[in-house]
């Protein structure tokens, strides 16, 4: 990649690379929770020199600065004050595990031309369930057991080396970080948090924003549907693999995956 500049893109911390003349849209990159944009490495390794990309550490996160609030729409927010600093117009939101929700979110009512959401379902299922049960210990002192729980299920030890070591380094697992990026999860019902993803969808089908899942195995039949009933035309595409981050284990595919 052409490294072009680092800093403050509005309130977030971020590296902008490529060439402003680059005929490809724009990519913005979003990373999961509790991650930083050093995530993206691997996958930037792979984009031609000249791909104009904007890679973002979210609110709370890596070296941005933390905020009141965390919810899907403020974050959405701050990522496209971001993107308006950097300068870059109807991009395409890449976004891993959290990320992918927040590129939804901010596609749906802001200029994108496209959306590729990693592993991650729109609707809370069950790890809504789970966070809701647990809640008073991911209030307490010990939340980081239930961070440890999930974490010991994301496959990570599948992952080369180098990026085991990345997933287990470059992360901040706070408890304020948890409890306001979960916000909705926790305080609203499984049912408002349909209503409010099928119309983020219809809003990315009336405004014609392509849109791919991509996850490491068959997303259920259901699920499917159910995104296909706003969003006739979105796209689903599996990357095999045993842990929850294709980005780090498969890159270039991806890559080969991403408009």
């Amino acid at each position: 990649m052409t490294y072009i500049d680092t800093g403050l893109f509005g309130d977030l911390a971020g590296d902008l690379y490529g060439t402003p003349d680059d005929v490809q849209p724009p990519l913005v990159l979003l990373h999961g929770l509790t991650f930083d944009r050093r995530h993206w490495g691997p996958f930037l390794a792979q984009l031609p020199a000249g791909r104009r990309v904007l890679a973002l550490d979210l609110p709370g996160h890596g070296a941005s600065p933390e905020s009141t609030s965390y919810t899907p729409d403020d974050v959405a927010i701050a990522v496209h004050r971001a993107v308006t600093a950097a300068g870059l117009a109807t991009p395409v939101l890449v976004g891993h595990s959290i990320g992918g929700l927040l590129a939804t979110v901010y596609a749906a009512a802001r200029p994108a031309r496209g959306v590729v959401n990693i592993d991650q379902p729109l609707l809370p299922g069950p790890f809504g369930e789970l966070l809701r049960q647990n809640e008073e210990l991911l209030r307490g002192p010990e939340y980081l057991r239930l961070w440890e729980r999930l974490t010991a299920g994301m496959g990570i030890g599948s992952l080369p080396p180098a990026a085991q070591d990345l997933v287990r380094t470059a992360t901040t697992p706070r408890q304020d970080l948890f409890l306001g990026y979960w916000h909705d999860l926790l305080s609203k019902s499984a049912d408002e948090i349909r209503a409010r993803r099928e119309r983020d969808l219809t809003a990315l089908r009336e405004r014609s924003v392509s849109y791919r899942h991509v996850s490491t195995s068959e997303v259920p039949g259901p699920y499917r549907a159910w995104v296909r009933s706003s969003l006739p035309d979105a796209l689903f595409s599996v990357i095999p693999s045993a842990s929850h981050f294709p980005h780090l284990s498969h890159p270039r595919e991806l890559m080969d995956l991403v408009p």
